[in-house]
């Protein structure tokens, strides 16, 4: 694999950081799992990392994010290089993540092309990526050495007949979400204004989805939407990516009580996302905030539950520089409520799970309840959604 030609992008991992996986630094039970980080974790948080399948539902796949754009994608540039600097990929390797959805929101016309760069990269990098299509090929991937992703989009315009949804499962698509924020010919986003719930047309897209077994996944979409999607559907609906309502103020882009009781009926799984806004109204904000979020689906149904759909790259937003980091709070209506950061705070760098893990242990969490949340909550429900 080559891996010596620079991306022309933003930095999306810092050249400090090394890929030494658990290196020991004292004799006490604590290690640092970068080598160039200072920052020492606990040998049972390190354990439950390594020991586990960690599944982040929501989470750019960085440094492949510019490959998977669709600017990129519908013209690509010799000059940009495909190649992936090797000190980037081992970063993203010692992240401790062994499955990502690195879904976006895009144009229906630019779905097609998305799908397709994705599974370019499969066959770029087939010793470091493994498309996951079914639990079956989780058996392929090795801590450290092989991660998989699952195809999703934030956005389901591109199934414009039910037959559409047929054909992107074909192509290799897992997981779709009914809106983004915007309302469709499928049902109401989070910012509209109103919510009239899923279309007759959206009940055959779920209908649909449910027979080929892809996930339904209904993370921005309107309270109505939300309820009808679980109501509706016969399999497990996706919460991929999304936050307590009761804990963020009242942010229209979480969840309500109601919608996480549905979820936790339908036998499904809501993932706990970093975005700030989504995490507390008050500062700091910190990575115990985004436990609360965890402490509060657990206590209201169940740690069977809830996992971790942080919503980034490897780190974050605030990095980002400008014009481009207003441009990018600049697409998203007033009522997203941006403060002057977007990540919360110890949970904006890649090795972010184990400071997670470690937050769980303090709250007093089980190793079996620890390792449902990392992954096997998400793992179980796609398993009931996927047909292998």
């Amino acid at each position: 694999m080559k891996m010596n030609t620079p991306v022309k992008r933003r930095s999306f991992l810092r050249t400090t950081v090394s890929a030494a996986i658990a290196f020991p630094m004292i004799n006490m039970g604590a290690y640092r799992v970068f080598a160039a980080s200072e920052t020492k974790y606990s040998a049972r948080a390190i354990d439950l990392v390594n020991q586990n399948q960690v599944f982040d539902m929501l989470s750019i796949m960085a440094p492949f994010s510019k490959m998977m754009s669709v600017t990129y994608v519908k013209n690509p540039k010799k000059e940009d290089g495909f190649e992936v600097p090797k000190e980037h990929i081992e970063t993203l390797l010692a992240s401790g993540v062994d499955v990502f959805h690195p879904a976006v929101g895009l144009a229906a016309d630019h779905a097609a092309a998305f799908v397709g760069r994705l599974n370019a990269l499969v066959a770029e990098y087939p010793d470091v990526l493994r498309r996951v299509d079914s639990l079956s090929d989780l058996k392929d991937l090795k801590k450290g050495e092989r991660i998989g992703f699952i195809v999703g989009i934030q956005n389901s315009d591109h199934f414009r007949e039910p037959d559409d949804v047929n054909l992107f499962y074909t192509l290799g698509q897992r997981i779709s979400q009914l809106t983004y924020n915007s309302r469709n010919l499928i049902g109401t986003g989070s910012t509209d204004r109103s919510d009239g719930g899923l279309s007759d047309f959206g009940v055959s897209i779920v209908e649909r989805m449910n027979e080929v077994g892809m996930a339904v996944d209904v993370s921005h979409c309107g309270d109505r939407t939300t309820l009808d999607a679980f109501e509706l559907s016969k399999k497990p609906v996706l919460v991929t990516h999304s936050n307590v309502r009761e804990l963020a103020g009242g942010h229209i882009r979480c969840k309500t009580d109601e919608a996480i009781k549905a979820m936790a009926r339908s036998g499904s799984v809501m993932g706990i996302t970093g975005v700030r806004n989504f995490v507390s109204t008050k500062e700091p904000t910190t990575v115990e905030n985004i436990i609360d979020h965890i402490d509060y689906v657990a206590k209201l149904t169940g740690i069977e539950h809830v996992g971790v759909g942080s919503d980034m790259d490897m780190d974050g937003y605030d990095d980002i520089p400008e014009p481009a980091y207003s441009a990018l709070k600049g697409q998203y209506k007033a009522s997203y409520a941006f403060r002057d950061k977007m990540d919360t705070d110890g949970f904006d760098h890649p090795k972010r799970i184990f400071d997670l893990t470690e937050g769980l242990i303090r709250r007093g969490y089980s190793d079996e309840h620890i390792s449902l949340v990392l992954g096997n909550n998400f793992k179980r429900a796609l398993g009931d959604i996927w047909k292998s």
